[in-house]
């Protein structure tokens, strides 16, 4: 049975993001909100996690999975990135966009994508995940929560404890978020293609 915390959307409560930040240290795969919509996360090097996200979404070994940072210093450590889409990319964060990258050495080697060997990141500007980002001190490796032959993305605390109890092991729920995933921007050809239109402004990258 999943744990239900509520957290203050402005002023998240420290003892219970420190909470739930020790459950993933402990392996727990959470479902926490963010500035796109709630996503499923749990810590970076957790293949039970990463496991556990695949069997809930029904994701294949292509499914490029995100690495949600608390900033673009972090952002740096686990991708390639050259001038020209550093500053594409730090004009555009934070906020709902998921950017896909080649990895450095520091992404465990089961998140690439097999042939690429991309990952995707991002930085939320939502104040519970940025909160729980910098008590983790790493990014959380995260999917959206869009359930296999759903259009929409889940957005409500309550339904997803409801319909998620026994296959997470922490909800938090802050209230409302975003009800739409980010635009997904690829950027490992060096040109920026837009993979996914979502809840970030694309007109920037066209």
């Amino acid at each position: 049975m999943a744990k239900y915390v509520d957290v203050h959307p402005e002023n998240p409560q420290p003892r219970i993001i420190n909470g739930v930040a020790d459950s993933i240290r402990s392996g727990a795969l959470v479902a926490y909100p963010t500035d796109s919509c709630y996503a499923l996360g749990c810590q970076l090097g957790s293949r039970e996690g990463l496991n556990r996200i695949r069997s809930i979404r029904n994701l294949d070994d292509r499914h490029h999975f995100t690495l949600v940072c608390q900033n673009f210093s972090q952002l740096g450590q686990f991708v390639h990135i050259d001038n020209d889409v550093f500053r594409a990319i730090k004009a555009a964060t934070p906020g709902s966009y998921t950017f896909i990258l080649p990895a450095t050495k520091e992404v465990p080697r089961q998140l690439l994508h097999p042939k690429k060997k991309t990952v995707g990141v991002r930085i939320p500007d939502h104040t519970v995940a940025q909160a729980l980002l910098a008590e983790l001190g790493e990014p959380l490796l995260s999917s959206t929560l869009l359930l296999p032959d759903e259009d929409e993305p889940m957005t409500q605390g309550w339904e997803i404890k409801d319909r998620l109890d026994h296959v997470v092991d922490v909800v938090v729920d802050s209230g409302d978020c975003g009800t739409e995933p980010t635009t997904v921007i690829d950027f490992s050809g060096g040109e920026a293609e837009i993979v996914r239109r979502g809840a970030g402004d694309t007109a920037r990258f066209e």
